[in-house]
């Protein structure tokens, strides 16, 4: 998903709304460089309260969901883009079980796999809400496996929490940060060095970059 227009404009707006000043794109994502940030109420508060206030976390929680769902589900969710296509996504749901390990709560990403009619091509999905511990420690990935060789499976993720959570469980990690972008230049470093077999420009770029790999019979784990 392309969050800059929803999870991403939300949090600024709310950091916004609390510290009474206009913050960057560009300060969200040294937030986002962070271990433990994957979770974007627990971002928005340290960052609000980095600013000066001193707010509990549940207060920030409840203005960005406001922010977020806005009246009758018409707020900044409905900036949210799908970018991967259809047709690729099927072909990729062919060569591979699917599965989604996500930092959402089950109605987020209810609302995004329904407006997008692609649900039925993930296998398994684990939300933050099934796990005992988010990301970053690996018990999602881990129930997705359910025991299997952690070296046949392959994490796809933008973040800090991704990489490191596929470190953990010893799952192969691709990154997806789009060239020229801001999320890129901080962070494209960062990821390699946790590990990160390659940095795509986009999730399009998943299915060829597979296909090279499988032509060449290259495993994902070293």
């Amino acid at each position: 998903m392309d969050t800059r227009g929803s999870f991403q404009r939300t949090t600024l707006e709310t950091v916004k709304f609390f510290a009474g000043k206009r913050v960057t794109r560009r300060e969200l994502h040294r937030w986002k460089n962070r271990p433990g940030f994957n979770d974007d109420w627990k971002l928005s508060t340290a960052w609000v309260n980095a600013l000066g206030r001193k707010l509990k976390y549940e207060e920030v929680k409840r203005k960005f969901v406001e922010l977020y769902w806005g009246q009758n589900g018409q707020g900044n969710v409905t900036g949210e883009k799908w970018v991967l296509p259809n047709a690729s996504l099927r072909r990729l749901s062919k060569m591979a079980e699917l599965a989604i390990f996500t930092g959402r709560v089950r109605p987020e990403l209810d609302y995004t796999l329904a407006r997008w009619g692609v649900r039925k091509s993930f296998k398994k999905i684990i939300t933050v809400e099934d796990v005992k511990r988010p990301k970053p420690d690996p018990d999602g990935l881990l129930k997705i496996l359910a025991g299997r060789d952690p070296g046949v499976a392959l994490y796809v993720g933008d973040n800090v929490d991704d990489a490191l959570a596929a470190q953990a469980a010893k799952v192969p990690f691709v990154g997806i940060l789009p060239r020229g972008s801001e999320e890129r230049r901080q962070r494209g470093a960062r990821l390699r060095k946790l590990g990160a077999r390659i940095i795509l420009g986009s999730i399009g770029e998943l299915e060829i970059w597979l296909r090279k790999q499988n032509s060449a019979r290259k495993p994902f784990q070293d």
